[in-house]
């Protein structure tokens, strides 16, 4: 089925929606290559999983921040005062707060290198994580911090749910890390309204048995939500993405921000008519 998305001037989509086997549901423009903002950052979280998985990493390691991996913007780990923190709770927030310092911290320890070997062994051709995350982007730096299709990306979330993408251990440590993903603005945002689950709080809000975890990037210019809703026996696995020309602090700007929202909640409705 072709979505018919909101009219929004100048908006580029990316959109697929998947079955439980993986099969699409819905798409429009899925194999699109697209900026995706902090979506990227799940490639660090399979990678590092899967070397926990695996008895390469300790979950316990100790990771310390440092002033040359210092950001700001999204997160919690630059507004507290604890130095170190076990690797698995450096994980932890990037998951649930998409957390900047944090992504750079673990990506320091894990290595982009070997991220991008484990997304081509994903099978992944447009979806990677180019750099680390910068408050000021340079010339002799990637231009985005991430890139992704929506193909691409709702087939890997499908692979997180079923267990098939890094292993069922890894796999299952990264959908806890994305359970507690605070950013229900987006395609969460009509599975928590309409749907009754917790914004906050995704296991356990319906009698049926649920799960629920996502992934979003925000940048100017970018809007992005992945992720997959089980409600018993049936999974729905989406990916959205939106890019645009930005023009930040203007009523122009301001207007598409607002029809990107409202197609990402458009794209909740159908992940939950679809589950």
């Amino acid at each position: 089925m072709e979505l018919e998305l909101p009219d929004a001037g100048g908006v580029t989509w990316s959109v697929c929606v998947r079955d439980g086997s993986g099969m699409p549901l819905a798409s429009s423009g899925a194999d699109l290559p697209l900026r995706t903002a902090s979506v990227g950052k799940v490639l660090l979280l399979v990678e590092t999983a899967r070397l926990i998985a695996s008895g390469e990493l300790s979950p316990d390691e100790p990771l310390t921040r440092s002033v040359d991996l210092w950001v700001g913007d999204s997160g919690l780990w630059h507004t507290l005062s604890v130095e170190t923190l076990p690797l698995v709770d450096v994980a932890a927030l990037v998951g649930a707060v998409s957390d900047n310092l944090a992504t750079n911290v673990l990506l320091q320890r894990v290595g982009l290198a070997e991220v991008a070997a484990r997304a081509t062994a994903l099978g992944l051709r447009a979806t990677a994580l180019h750099d680390q995350v910068r408050d000021v982007r340079g010339l002799d730096h990637p231009p985005t911090l991430s890139t992704g299709t929506a193909g691409e990306l709702s087939e890997l979330m499908s692979r997180l749910a079923s267990g098939s993408a890094a292993g069922q251990d890894a796999d299952r440590l990264v959908r806890q890390w994305l359970s507690a993903n605070v950013d229900q603005s987006m395609v969460g945002s009509a599975l928590v309204e309409q749907g009754g689950l917790d914004p906050i709080a995704h296991h356990s809000s319906l009698d049926l048995p649920t799960a629920f975890w996502n992934k979003t990037g925000t940048d100017a210019g970018v809007r992005a939500d992945v992720g997959a809703v089980t409600v018993g026996e049936r999974t729905v696995s989406w990916a959205a993405i939106a890019n645009w020309d930005p023009a930040p602090g203007t009523t122009l700007d301001h207007l598409t921000v607002w029809a990107v929202l409202r197609g990402m909640r458009y794209v909740g409705e159908q992940v939950l008519g679809s589950v």
